[in-house]
């Protein structure tokens, strides 16, 4: 990834939306803007999954006024992501073409491992440096997220799905609050916690940091109120149950009047204390700090991280090669030659910030090809379409994670199957170079290819390639034959021509 003076991170999260740009000097960062608006996207999830008009309209309206603060930032120097609720709407696709429109930047949607991972990341660099575990809790509008880290590295990530907006409006709906609907809240908080109790109870971390919204109002509230007896910062049970003696007096959330809640959160702070509460109960905790790094300064840091080689994919990539046993002898033969046609065939492409991105993608899928054959050998592409499709794999969105999966699913058989995949350039560029780099390397040996040029157009894709070293090997010239067929089905004209001069192989 090319290195930018200035990087910016948006968070599309289902409370509030954040923006947040920072300069970059060496591999540090430096915060010089930030933005914030409640839009409340978990809000607008109706019954049946979908985000309300009026929701959308919300969220549109605040990227609208985002989209100017990035005017003129180049493209890969922006990464937007979206949390739970856009995981979760069934119109999630359609609401991102028209948010990315507005936005002007592409956006990611991050799985609950990926978005806990992120969190840590930016919690970890706004800590000093400690050989503790650390247990951090994130309270967002739909989901929560607990992690357990050492320094920079996160050990243990779990991601529940309850956040303070949908909790608050699951048990708190009409603004009633009373000792039988608060024990309701707290209850369903503590059983959700419960499935992750044995991993994250006391005896695995030293230390507690609440990140976001909820853990600052909390923290806030209990010192400006005195709830926790004394006057260290920090969230205490003795502070919790003290406000929550003041919610069940007030009853009402349209009531509360209290010093350090600000209006925006008032509506969601009862399912955000119930969550909270619910974790210092079940987990043991005796007081928790407050973090100031989140999820968008996590996501500065990994694009940070990708400039300077430490890309967290390629860590898992290696990470699931092992896992999966996969050949790297062979992995690595596949990786070499596709990248040599992908080059090919990507030359002329403009952009060339994106032929990086889809050459690095290649390069990934064609380590991970076989990760399948782990499950079956029998359509083993498929299976490891599905394992990479999904699995949480550290460092890759969603998108990521689907266009990985489809062009591994693309590399054998049919080609109809993907046909929606391959109608973007660049994924055809992508699944031609791995389908005959499998092609040529079928015996799983080390051999002496010959020259060879491939080329790419509207509807036409040409190989050149030695005739005579064809004619010597029959079982690939018959393969590559029958790959005329395999595309012809998609109407793409893939035409073998054979040579008889050598030619460089570029």
């Amino acid at each position: 990834m090319r290195e930018y003076p200035t990087l910016a991170a948006v968070d599309l999260g289902s409370n509030s939306f954040h923006l947040q740009v920072a300069r970059v000097v060496g591999k540090q960062l430096y915060p010089l803007d930030s933005l914030k608006e409640m839009v409340r996207l978990a809000a607008g999830l109706a019954h049946d999954r979908k985000l309300d008009e009026a929701c959308q309209l919300r969220a549109l309206d605040c990227l609208k006024r985002f989209s100017e603060r990035l005017r003129g930032f180049p493209t890969h120097a922006v990464r937007v992501v979206g949390t739970n609720s856009l995981r979760v709407a069934k119109n999630a696709a359609e609401f991102l073409v028209r948010a990315e429109a507005v936005l002007g930047f592409p956006i990611e949607i991050i799985g609950g491992h990926e978005e806990a991972r992120l969190i840590y990341l930016g919690v970890a660099h706004s800590l000093p440096a400690s050989d503790n575990n650390r247990l951090i809790i994130d309270i967002g509008g739909g989901s929560t997220e607990f992690i357990i880290g050492t320094r920079l590295e996160p050990n243990k990530l779990e991601s529940l799905y309850m956040g303070c907006v949908s909790h608050s409006l699951r048990f708190f709906p009409d603004g009633k609050i009373s000792k039988g609907i608060m024990k309701r809240a707290e209850l369903a908080a503590q059983t959700e916690i419960q499935s992750i109790t044995t991993e994250f109870s006391a005896d695995q971390w030293q230390e507690v940091y609440g990140s976001s919204g909820t853990a600052r109002a909390l923290d806030r509230i209990l010192r400006l109120n005195n709830f926790n007896g004394d006057k260290r910062e920090g969230i205490t049970l003795a502070g919790l149950e003290a406000f929550r003696e003041y919610l069940l007096k007030v009853g009402d959330i349209r009531k509360i009047a209290i010093a350090g809640l600000h209006p925006d959160r008032a509506p969601v702070i009862a399912g955000g204390f119930a969550i909270m509460f619910a974790a210092f109960k079940e987990l043991g905790i005796p007081r928790m700090l407050l973090a100031t790094g989140a999820l968008r300064q996590g996501v500065l840091y990994d694009m940070l991280g990708r400039v300077h080689n430490e890309d967290m994919r390629e860590v898992s990539v290696r990470q699931f090669m092992q896992r999966y046993r996969i050949d790297s002898v062979q992995a690595a033969r596949i990786e070499s030659l596709s990248l040599a046609l992908g080059k090919q065939l990507l030359a002329n492409y403009p952009d060339e910030e994106t032929v990086e991105d889809a050459l690095h993608l290649l390069s990934w899928a064609a380590r991970l090809h076989e990760v399948g054959i782990s499950v079956a050998h029998s359509g083993y592409h498929k299976h490891s379409a599905y394992i990479l499709g999904n699995a949480d794999i550290p460092g890759f969105s969603k998108m990521e994670q689907m266009q990985l999966s489809q062009l591994v699913l693309a590399h054998q058989g049919s080609l109809t199957k993907v046909s929606e995949f391959l109608s973007n350039f660049i994924s055809l560029a992508q699944s031609i170079a791995l389908r005959l780099a499998t092609i040529f390397y079928r015996s799983r040996m080390n051999i002496e290819l010959p020259p060879m040029r491939i080329q790419a157009g509207s509807g036409i894709c040409k190989l050149f390639i030695s005739q005579a070293w064809l004619e010597r090997n029959p079982l690939t010239e018959t393969l590559l034959n029958a790959e005329i067929d395999a595309w012809a089905a998609l109407k793409i004209n893939f035409c073998i021509q054979g040579t008889s001069a050598k030619e460089d192989f570029v």
